[in-house]
């Protein structure tokens, strides 16, 4: 019955799907076919790196958004400009709607006289 699941009868499992290979294959393409002039790349990892080198061969500036993560000097050789578009880093277990705050019903909204920090 469903009245006998719990959360622990629940995982959640996310896994990426080629992702990385696909932005590599867009990258690569719109620099072949000289459809842009810049990239910026909001990525928190370095798995972009190959796709960044094919298009500064290509011509292509190259930027890269870290979303708050220290990068690598390998990284650093890569791009060839640094830029933050948001200065903060999300407070993301403040969110009412975090699921570490649902256990609390009336967490998930806000009252009248909250502001919510957009």
């Amino acid at each position: 019955m469903i009245s006998d699941l719990a959360e622990s009868d629940f995982t959640l499992d996310i896994t990426q799907k080629g992702v990385d290979m696909r932005l590599g294959l867009d990258i690569a393409t719109l620099a072949a076919n000289g459809q842009v002039n810049q990239i910026i790349m909001i990525a928190g990892d370095s798995d972009f790196v190959p796709a960044a080198k094919h298009a500064r061969r290509a011509g292509i500036d190259f930027v890269l958004d870290p979303m708050w993560a220290q990068i690598s000097e390998s990284v650093h050789e890569h791009i060839d400009g640094l830029w933050e578009c948001v200065r903060r880093e999300p407070r993301n277990l403040d969110d009412p709607l975090h699921v570490n705050n649902l256990s609390d019903p009336g967490a998930a909204s806000p009252s009248e006289d909250e502001q919510l920090d957009l």
